[in-house]
């Protein structure tokens, strides 16, 4: 196991289970992907924060850094994690999330530059993934076994995105039937429709909306199949 920049633990030693970001080698000055964003900073370790006071996810003892918990997805709010037919918040709002590669936005990033952007390529094919949204969130991000972690829209790959982070977005359905978006402190950052989502803040989220994250991921609002 070894220790993040951020100070998670991680079972992978080339990007954190927990946040995604990419862990250096032994010896190698630590810095950030290509074009990525500034994490939020986070406790160096779950008993530094608990010294500090801090509040901890109940279902797993990870410290909180957000309305998320970035180990299990735990909404601190007081939803659990769902899935199956909508009741109550967005019911009845036949919406589903196709995920695909932007080869404009990856060029966008690459040129930004970094410590990574030799080595991050676009992949030669990408199929579309269409995920159903439904339940009391939708989250956004990468399969973590070592950690029991799921997200209901998995992107996990081939070919996988390494800019996103294992917890990178959550959707919430609202009462009105529509959705927001939420990053809960993504390594890299997300934009909705190009404009930069600050951590932790809702941002309403339509039909046609395009989500982009990692370096070459966009995920497109869709009305589904009734």
């Amino acid at each position: 196991m070894v220790t993040c920049p951020q100070g998670h633990q991680s079972d992978s030693d080339d990007y954190c289970d927990t946040c995604g970001i990419q862990i250096p080698a032994a010896g190698a000055p630590s810095g950030g992907r290509s074009g990525t964003h500034e994490s939020t900073p986070q406790p160096s370790s779950p008993s530094d924060a608990a010294r500090a006071g801090a509040e901890s996810c109940p279902v797993c003892q990870m410290p909180r850094a957000g309305q998320f918990c970035e180990r299990c997805g735990h909404s601190f709010a007081g939803a659990a994690p769902a899935r199956g037919p909508v009741t109550g918040a967005g019911a009845g709002a036949r919406w589903e999330a196709v995920a695909a590669a932007d080869r404009a936005y990856y060029e966008q990033v690459i040129g930004q530059g970094g410590p990574d952007a030799g080595s991050i390529a676009f992949p030669p094919y990408c199929p579309e993934r269409s995920f159903q949204m439904a339940g009391d969130q939708v989250r956004i991000g990468r399969e973590s076994k070592a950690r029991g972690l799921r997200p209901e829209i998995d992107l996990t790959g081939p070919p996988q995105d390494p800019g996103v982070s294992h917890l990178h977005a959550v959707l919430l359905p609202q009462p009105d039937g529509s959705w927001a978006l939420v990053d809960p402190g993504s390594a890299n950052g997300t934009y909705v429709n190009g404009k930069p989502v600050a951590v932790n803040v809702p941002v309403p989220v339509g039909l046609g909306d395009r989500i982009h994250l990692g370096a070459w991921t966009v995920i497109t609002i869709r009305e589904g199949t009734p």
